[in-house]
């Protein structure tokens, strides 16, 4: 507790120090960020040391944005909760409960508060729940604790739409200062009350869902989303509030999400992060045809990896990033995710279950047949550019689901592990070879552990 309130004190300095002289207070934070992470996760620091350090770096840019954008004291409350509460601090004690336990304990949790959404976007999971189911505050407060209890201080929401739940969205952000809540929304529900409140708590920060252009989002969202989303990211930097951008990216709207003016673009808006999310044949009314080909993917692969060179901007793809946290962090090695019906799914994208809130602990569900497959099964892929049970590797969901017993979580209709892995297995048989030819030359004999 000592150490910690000493770090607590060395950051906020630094924090203070960034605004009059960044030079001097830059190397101190990350001095600070060691001491504070007691050896653990050596990579990532070097990572972030090296580019902080360097003037001319994205991520230089990226806190430079962040000082000058973003409400001081909201911006000094959530890096110092992300840098100590949620990283070093919640990852030494995940580390710890993950030896001591013998199973994944995640770094963050996904769940839907609701399943209810005022849109029905084609791709998304949600758009087949319909608007019956709801974790009450009680069950989310339980989850954050029993998160917390394992080093876990960061939830995120998905749904639904969460911010149908904006007042108990708020309450849980007051009630937990040392966490970190991001959620996925459409963005048609934020207004200025809501920009207040946010402001007030300083630890939720959205990630507005934005399909490209106008005519790419309102084809997959609905007419006049586009502008109502523009509307609640002006709104947010007006009022000095950080905020991402969540990007499904299709072989439709591949071209218009992976040019320059589209990340150009969501600078311009005040968007400092942005995370994209592979078209994945899930649901009932799942189009194969929207699976991006190789080709498209491999320019994804090269455009990331460039912007984070020359934008002041984070950018993630989450199926192409793979290299970065060794293959697949699905099953509680990195997150889960808990649906509205209280079903612990190991993926946001496979539902299929053997655990339920409900009726079991959150630990308890990390130790099901099914979360120790794919803790046992972790990577899944020595090519972390193919980290998927599903997507890349259909064989090896088929095998988990057939030996555990898992049943399909999906709210509006069993769907079978057949039916899902059959819409994977010509992209995964297609996709080896760039995969492949991709990790040879640019990571097979890189270390990342260290």
């Amino acid at each position: 507790m000592v150490k910690k309130q000493i770090a607590d004190f060395g950051v906020q300095q630094a924090l203070r120090m960034l605004r009059t002289n960044p030079d001097k207070a830059i190397p101190r934070l990350l001095d600070g960020m060691d001491l504070i992470a007691r050896g653990s996760m050596p990579s990532q620091r070097r990572t972030v040391r090296a580019t902080l350090e360097d003037k001319n770096s994205n991520v230089y840019g990226l806190l430079q944005r962040g000082l000058t954008e973003v409400d001081p004291d909201f911006f000094d409350h959530l890096v110092k909760t992300f840098a100590i509460d949620v990283s070093f601090d919640g990852w030494a004690k995940q580390e710890a409960m993950r030896k001591e336990l013998g199973c994944n304990i995640p770094w963050a949790i996904l769940l839907d508060p609701t399943s209810a959404c005022n849109l029905h976007c084609t791709g998304c999971w949600a758009a087949d729940y319909g608007n019956r189911l709801n974790l009450s505050y009680d069950d989310i407060e339980s989850i954050v604790k029993q998160g917390i209890e394992l080093g876990v201080h960061f939830f995120i929401y998905t749904g639904g739409e969460p911010l149908i739940r904006k007042a108990d969205i708020i309450r849980l952000c007051e009630a937990h200062p040392d966490c970190a809540f991001l959620s996925f929304t459409n963005g048609t529900l934020v207004d200025q009350e809501f920009c207040n409140e946010v402001k007030r708590v300083k630890n939720f920060v959205p990630a507005f869902s934005v399909e490209g252009d106008r005519e790419s989002t309102d084809a997959r969202r609905g007419e006049g989303v586009y502008d109502k989303v523009v509307a609640a990211m002006k709104l947010m930097h007006e009022n000095g509030l950080p905020f991402g951008v969540s990007c499904c990216y299709t072989s439709e709207n591949f071209e218009s999400v992976s040019s320059d003016a589209y990340v150009d673009q969501l600078i311009d808006w005040g968007a400092l992060f942005v995370w994209y999310f592979h078209y994945m044949p899930v649901g009932s009314d799942a189009n194969t045809h929207l699976m991006v080909t190789p080709d498209q993917r491999e320019v994804m692969y090269h455009t990331i990896r460039r912007w984070r060179v020359e934008k002041p901007i984070f950018p993630m793809d989450f199926q192409n990033d793979g290299q970065f946290v060794q293959g697949c962090v699905a099953g509680g090695r990195r997150y889960l995710h808990i649906n509205a019906a209280g079903d612990a799914d190991p993926c946001v994208f496979i539902h299929f279950s053997d655990s339920n809130i409900h009726e079991k602990s959150l630990l308890e569900c990390l130790q099901s047949p099914l979360f120790m497959a794919y803790h046992d099964g972790q990577p899944f892929n020595d090519n972390h550019l193919r980290p998927c049970p599903m997507l890349e590797n259909p064989e090896k969901l088929r095998e988990m689901i057939e030996r555990t017993g898992a049943k399909s979580s999906n709210l509006e209709g069993e769907e079978t592990v057949e039916e899902l892995c059959s819409r994977c297995d010509r992209y995964a048989e297609h996709w080896v070879e760039t995969a492949d030819r991709l990790w040879e030359a640019n990571h097979a004999h890189a270390d990342f552990t260290h």
